[in-house]
């Protein structure tokens, strides 16, 4: 059965650590298929969703990716492992005519959907570090996912210790695909980890300018 209590954001948000070891329960397809939802509802520039997530979730395919990431048991105990990739072919392909058709469904004003049409390719063709861009936004929807996942009652890791050529090739990627980071879902088991304390607002966040302390 999926969980019942599902946690508020804020308390996820504040109760939310980076689980140290799974149960290995397993988890609802209902649920899920929520937490996967939820990233795929996130924002991106252009709305060029350019991430793509495989989802491993039997133990010979967690076990072969826990070889790919530094032998963390927690791959291999997690009830699923997200594996947040972003494709740099996407927009190349069949991606930006969908998402104008989309758009255009919308409401999206035709003369708008004309000018994406060459200023996307423009931009992302000619982007210094499209790496980067890939990681901006496949994290946002990463995020999205991981706090769904503790809003549902569900212990989260993510990750970015592996090795981005190993997982490919367990994965069977395409050339194009940058693996981003792994998100391990399920139940944690033994102590939760140690809260390690977040910056204060006086050191972290600013009035309006650099070095005004912002006061709420």
């Amino acid at each position: 059965m999926a969980n019942s209590m599902e946690k508020t954001l804020t308390q996820a948000i504040a109760q939310r650590r980076a689980t140290p070891s799974f149960d290995g329960s397993s988890i609802p397809n209902e649920d899920l298929k929520k937490i996967l939802e939820a990233g795929l509802h996130a924002p991106s520039g252009y709305n060029m969703q350019p991430w793509r997530f495989i989802v491993v979730r039997t133990p010979e395919q967690r076990r072969r990716l826990r070889s790919a990431s530094f032998n963390q048991a927690k791959v291999e105990e997690a009830s699923v492992v997200i594996v947040a990739c972003g494709d740099a072919d996407g927009w190349r392909n069949a991606d930006l005519e969908e998402m104008l058709r989309m758009g255009c469904e919308g409401g999206m004003p035709e003369n708008y959907a004309e000018q994406a049409r060459q200023n996307i390719p423009n931009y992302l063709s000619n982007h210094p570090n499209l790496t980067a861009w890939l990681n901006k936004h496949v994290m946002i929807a990463f995020t999205t996912m991981m706090l769904m996942a503790e809003v549902l009652g569900y212990d989260t890791a993510p990750m970015e210790g592996f090795e981005q050529e190993k997982v490919r090739e367990v994965l069977k990627l395409p050339l194009s695909y940058h693996v981003v980071a792994l998100l391990a879902l399920g139940h944690l088991t033994g102590e939760d980890k140690f809260n390690g304390g977040r910056f204060s607002m006086a050191t972290t966040v600013f009035d309006n300018e650099y070095g005004k302390p912002i006061k709420l």
